[in-house]
């Protein structure tokens, strides 16, 4: 039960019912999520959770499915029940499958002991691995090519450089 009233579509304000149209016309529905209709009340939160949800789902080098996944995982490690269910429905719609979903619910399960396991191991970052993600220089990630560029040679320069560099010894 919601700690005050949810505004129903009939007793919105002109600008809470344009929130509302554009929450059902972009998510192809018709009606109004709970959620929506509870923080409607503050109209600003209202406007702006929307607003900023929408430009983040938004299809980018991130495609729709994998962002409604990567919603599920996030729910999921937070426990939030409503939001859980809601981006499942969202990841359905986009064609998630059951076996997508049971990989991704492994992910979240390993991750999330992995993660508590580095917590309370309090594990530190592998140099090496903070340096490959860093860039050698500390000024941020090299970029991909030069990350993963091979060493020549055979002195100890090369020889220094393959070590510095995993990919590189993977590839021999």
């Amino acid at each position: 039960m919601t700690t005050v009233r949810m505004v129903d579509y009939e007793d919105a304000s002109r600008e809470v019912r344009a929130v509302f149209d554009d929450i059902m016309e972009s998510r192809g529905i018709d009606f109004v999520p709970n959620f929506w209709r509870t923080i409607a009340h503050h109209p600003p939160t209202l406007k702006a959770v929307w607003s900023h949800l929408k430009a983040v789902m938004t299809p980018g080098t991130v495609d729709a499915l994998t962002k409604e996944m990567i919603a599920i995982a996030v729910s999921a490690t937070n426990g939030c029940e409503y939001c859980i269910n809601s981006h499942i429905a969202g990841a359905r719609k986009l064609g998630m499958t059951d076996a997508q979903f049971g990989e991704l619910m492994a992910v979240v399960g390993m991750f999330n002991q992995t993660n508590k396991l580095v917590e309370g191991y309090q594990v530190q970052v592998d140099d090496r691995i903070r340096r490959f993600v860093q860039g050698e220089d500390g000024k941020g990630p090299l970029p991909r090519e030069q990350a993963a560029k091979p060493a020549t040679g055979s002195g100890k320069r090369a020889a220094a450089q393959r070590v510095r560099n995993p990919q590189t010894r993977k590839a021999r």
